[in-house]
């Protein structure tokens, strides 16, 4: 009997490990749909890519440019209205990072007009799963992966993102 039961929990531990690993992405990327919708980007920031604020030229610098870019969007009617995050996907190991996609949904007003963006944020993380940081894929993010992640494992498949209304 003592036996059985060590045998389920060896069985069993990955399944609860995979699990855990899952909340704490969705977790995470949840506080970034929600510091989105509230319009504080320094939150945003801090769960971005370090590589992707760097490229940008520092904390300082993309802060600045989300606020000025929210601003003139805002300015031109188009507000966020909502952002969902779906269940991640499947781990898969890159070098030394872990990377999964996590589907997020956009509701955004435009004018009198309502859009819907379906898409997925590229979940990374360098620690083994602890924390993560995250990237939105839109087109122009897709195409920089194998710059952005040299170690990308090409066995994880990006969607296109999706956009409905108007």
């Amino acid at each position: 009997m003592k036996l059985l039961t060590k045998l389920l929990v060896l069985l069993l531990l990955p399944v609860a490990l995979h699990a855990q690993d899952t909340a704490v992405v969705k977790k995470q990327a949840n506080i970034v749909a929600k510091a989105i919708i509230a319009g504080n980007y320094s939150t945003v920031i801090s769960y971005m890519h370090p590589k992707i604020v760097q490229m940008a030229g520092g904390k300082d610098k993309i802060l600045q440019m989300m606020t000025n870019g929210m601003q003139q969007m805002k300015a031109q009617g188009v507000t966020f209205q909502s952002a969902t995050i779906g269940s991640p996907g499947k781990f898969y190991k890159a070098g030394t990072e872990i990377h999964c996609l996590v589907p997020e949904n956009i509701t955004m007003k435009v004018g009198t007009s309502t859009l819907h963006s379906q898409s997925n944020l590229l979940a990374v993380s360098r620690d083994k799963g602890k924390t993560w940081s995250f990237t939105d894929l839109n087109k122009n993010t897709i195409a920089a992966i194998p710059k952005l992640f040299p170690n990308f494992n090409k066995a994880l498949v990006i969607p296109e993102p999706k956009q409905q209304g108007f």
